[in-house]
């Protein structure tokens, strides 16, 4: 490995040496963590130990692990392939780390853990409990569940979903007194003149095909969108970080105005639905793709909701803009949104949410999706500048 690792006695713990070792060793990439070739194998110096003595270890000391730490080294000892393990893997293990080599371990071994179920295990607190209870709704593996009940910490809170809907709700509260209407606010002559929504005449004010999503067409259409945002986006950021569902988030809410600008050209956008169906369509697609292994109570009534959730909601966007318009000659708000929201989930969104562990730089998968996002916001941005000229769109006039 590193010549930097001091060699540790054999009969000491493994918690004893993770902790002192730990901060030695640098985390390796998955590339450098498992040798090239049997003939760099030395079992004196190399950073390797082998399963037989591994299991023999941890026979000995397990008891001072934590369980489900224990539980997942012991499916790594078995399901190891190679006939050795690494000792950055344990050190990445006992720091709640996981490499590349450590979890094609697990994959190549049984996924059968030996002790019980997350889900049988009692004397939890209310904080357990619930933690325990997003891991059965979002991780279809048994070792994940584990894995992240025992090392979630709640630092950092999940603060980005409830922080988007607090806003919503702020900005719809102050629009609704000023415009003295709570239902059907798009009826009234001062809605579009807000700095928030996307407007065809207004496309150059580049921040609108991202402040949108604050501004809503009525109550019931907030009620919606927040009910979605909070079953949905808060379980999803206490398991994949603020970073990651930000992302799929931000990336629903700009591919909603950007194809509403592309496809419905004419017509305003307002309404966070872009970005809420980015989050539920993926969260759906990841328990269809992993039915079999997700554990969540009632989860085929928890996606028929879903689906009526969604389906009410794009209806009365879909009756909305075919509705006589507010502001003649400016048809009603587009219902496109919804629709980009969900290409978005069905793609970007399920890759970032398929191994909640690891690294999104590691998921080529990842970078094809995003690339394709990419180059798609690139030919809006043209669309935009050039198309409306092109096409001579007889735009309604700025609100």
């Amino acid at each position: 490995m590193t010549a930097g690792i001091r060699e540790v006695p054999v009969n000491s713990s493994p918690a004893v040496a993770a902790n002192a070792e730990g901060e030695e060793i640098e985390v390796l990439e998955s590339t450098d963590v498992l040798p090239v070739a049997m003939e760099d194998y030395d079992p004196e110096n190399s950073g390797f130990i082998s399963t037989e003595r591994c299991r023999d270890l941890l026979a000995a000391h397990g008891s001072e692990l934590d369980p489900h730490k224990l539980e997942v080294l012991l499916a790594l000892t078995n399901g190891n392939a190679d006939g050795k393990i690494c000792y950055q893997d344990f050190v990445n293990l006992m720091s709640s780390k996981r490499s590349n080599s450590f979890r094609r371990a697990i994959l190549q071994g049984s996924r059968q853990l030996r002790g019980c179920s997350l889900r049988d295990e009692v004397g939890l607190g209310l904080s357990q409990r619930l933690v325990r209870h997003v891991a059965y709704e979002t991780l279809p593996r048994e070792i994940d569940r584990k894995w992240y009940f025992d090392s979630y910490t709640y630092c950092p809170p999940p603060l980005l979903i409830l922080a988007i809907t607090i806003a919503e709700i702020a900005v719809f509260m102050y629009y609704g007194f000023q415009l003295d209407r709570f239902v059907l606010q798009v009826s009234s002559p001062q809605f579009l003149k807000s700095p928030f929504p996307y407007h065809p005449q207004l496309r150059a004010q580049a921040w609108r095909f991202l402040s949108y999503s604050f501004m809503h067409t009525g109550i019931e259409h907030l009620g919606l969108n927040m009910a979605m945002q909070l079953l949905v986006g808060v379980p999803l950021e206490m398991v994949h970080g603020a970073l990651r569902i930000g992302l799929v988030y931000v990336c629903g809410v700009l591919a909603g105005s950007l194809a509403a600008s592309i496809t419905d050209m004419t017509a305003p956008v307002v309404g966070s639905s872009g970005g809420v169906y980015a989050l539920v369509s993926a969260h759906l697609a990841n328990v269809v793709m992993n039915w079999s292994g997700m554990k969540c109570q009632f989860k085929l009534f928890r996606m028929a909701m879903a689906l009526v959730c969604m389906s009410v909601e794009f209806g009365r966007a879909v009756w909305l803009r075919f509705y006589p318009p507010a502001f003649p000659p400016c048809p009603n708000p587009s219902f496109v949104a919804h629709l980009g929201g969900v290409v978005v989930g069905l793609t970007l969104g399920v890759v970032v949410l398929q191994n909640y562990e690891q690294r999104l730089q590691e998921q080529s998968l990842f970078w094809i999706f995003f690339c394709v996002y990419t180059l798609f916001v690139l030919c809006a941005v043209f669309w935009n500048v050039f198309a409306y000229n092109l096409l001579d769109v007889r735009l309604p006039p700025p609100p």
